[in-house]
């Protein structure tokens, strides 16, 4: 039997390529996997975050393209947690990225055995125009949940205005998603708030969400008992059933957890340890994701509520690059690992962050609130302090209001929380073991865990995304 092949095409940034290649794993471990054969695109830098996912499925191919030239990026970089971080980094490395089209088509119409479908990241909307010259399918992956790609739809087709252009806090609502979300003008994209009709960067960007929406197929990393709602609004606006919620999508099984998003400045087994010998539930693990780095200022604050506290904690700190360190951001303050020593532990770099949270010790995640951390939490049964920053975060922390999952701790990356009420907060939540968001915690880790079991919503939704794959091969070879 011939088998269907398509491409995986990973969006170059931690946050976004991990899920997807963990649901590319989850594809080749589903029944009738045997019938499909599987390209990664990739660019050479970004080519050692693949290691994991080969070394368990080596029948995976990889197409490795040079990352494009582009006077938006510094030389060397081909991932978004190399960039300065600001408001227009994705749009940089979006049309960066952009300029695979060609090296692309070249590949397409050189292979003996092309893909009849492209899997690509929400940010490589492009994608869809290039997969409909080609005449194949073009299936979008999200690593953003439901709710909150609900959002950018409505945000990017409709365009919705202030009324006063001067009044960052005047209130949008997007009336044709279910609850009607409302946002003030600040807590929106910052790539949306800057749109200017008519200008080649904006455009390309709405460009790219139009072209997710006219995809052939939608794949979401959540599931049904946690954004049912938006899952169904999802089919009415993209107008068939070919939306896949596959979530919350596994880490890739058989290899250490370090090894994930690189290097780190404690082990895996060091973090262990130093857990074991705290009490059940009396830690805050504290992280912002693969891309965020706080300003000085927040870093002080955010040090300085720890160290008031008295709370027992796990602080993963992003790697400053140089930029970061030359705008003023991610600096430890000095004497701060030996003042809080024993009752703190400090990572630098990549944490592994699901063994951090499935950790009895873990009593609250203090986050960001990024999609995946979202889920991370959600699938082990840990309350979130939330501190969205940005992109879809403010969305996901409204969700989280809404499911009562999280107490809301500071809001932006320009504020910096006051550190006496960051450590009443952190003290409070580590402290009562029946507490709201504890039990709501809880229930959500059983509706993820039913999800993700043979029988549950997520494994049929996998199962019927691939029964759809094989057909659009069994019909290319006729």
């Amino acid at each position: 039997m011939s088998s269907t092949h398509i491409l995986v095409f990973p969006f170059p940034a931690q946050g976004h390529m991990i899920p997807l290649l963990d649901f590319t794993d989850q594809i080749i471990r589903s029944r009738n996997a045997g019938e499909i054969t599987i390209t990664i695109l990739v660019t050479p830098k970004n080519l050692p975050l693949l290691n994991q996912i080969l070394s368990v499925h080596p029948s995976i191919q990889t197409l490795v393209l040079p990352f494009p030239s582009s006077s938006s990026i510094p030389l060397g970089a081909e991932n978004a947690k190399d960039l300065k971080p600001n408001s227009t980094s994705d749009l940089a490395m979006m049309r960066a990225v952009g300029g695979l089209h060609d090296p692309l088509i070249k590949w397409f119409r050189s292979h003996p055995s092309p893909p009849v479908a492209i899997l690509s990241d929400m940010f490589l909307g492009w994608t869809h125009r290039l997969a409909a010259d080609l005449g194949i399918r073009r299936i979008v992956f999200s690593p953003s949940g439901a709710l909150a790609l609900s959002v950018m739809f409505s945000m990017w087709r409709d365009l919705p205005t202030r009324r006063d252009p001067n009044d960052q806090n005047e209130v949008v609502s997007f009336g044709g998603v279910p609850n009607c979300p409302k946002y003030p003008w600040w807590q929106l994209s910052p790539l949306y708030r800057s749109y200017v009709e008519g200008d080649p960067d904006g455009e390309f960007f709405r460009d790219a969400f139009l072209d997710n929406l006219a995809s052939w197929g939608l794949v979401v990393n959540s599931f049904g008992d946690l954004e049912g709602v938006y899952l169904e609004h999802l089919r009415k606006e993209t107008g068939h059933i070919r939306v896949w919620a596959v979530g919350p999508v596994k880490p890739i099984e058989q290899s250490g957890p370090t090894t994930r998003g690189g290097p780190s400045s404690v082990s895996a087994d060091s973090i262990t340890s130093w857990l074991d010998k705290c009490d059940d539930l009396k830690v805050v693990y504290v992280c912002f994701g693969t891309q965020a780095v706080l300003s000085n200022d927040e870093m002080e604050a955010l040090a300085l509520g720890l160290e008031r506290s008295g709370v027992r904690f796990v602080w993963s700190i992003k790697e400053p690059a140089e930029a970061h360190v030359e705008g003023g951001y991610g600096r430890v303050p000095q004497g701060f690992d030996d003042r809080v020593a024993g009752r703190g532990l400090v990572i630098k770099g990549w944490a592994p962050q699901v063994l951090i949270l499935n950790h009895r010790a873990v009593g609250a995640f203090l986050t960001h609130c990024g999609w995946n951390s979202v889920l991370e939490s959600v699938t082990t049964g840990v309350p979130i302090l939330a501190w969205p920053m940005g992109a879809d975060q403010f969305i996901n922390a409204a969700l989280l209001d809404q499911l009562k999952l999280a107490i809301r701790v500071c809001e932006g990356e320009e504020t910096v929380s006051d550190s006496v009420d960051l450590a009443r907060v952190l003290v409070e939540s580590v402290r009562e073991d029946d507490r709201a968001e504890r039990q709501r915690a809880k229930q959500l880790r059983e509706a993820a865990l039913r999800a993700t079991v043979n029988g549950g919503s997520s494994v049929k939704d996998v199962e019927s995304f691939i029964v759809h794959l094989v057909a659009l091969g069994v019909a290319t070879c006729k």
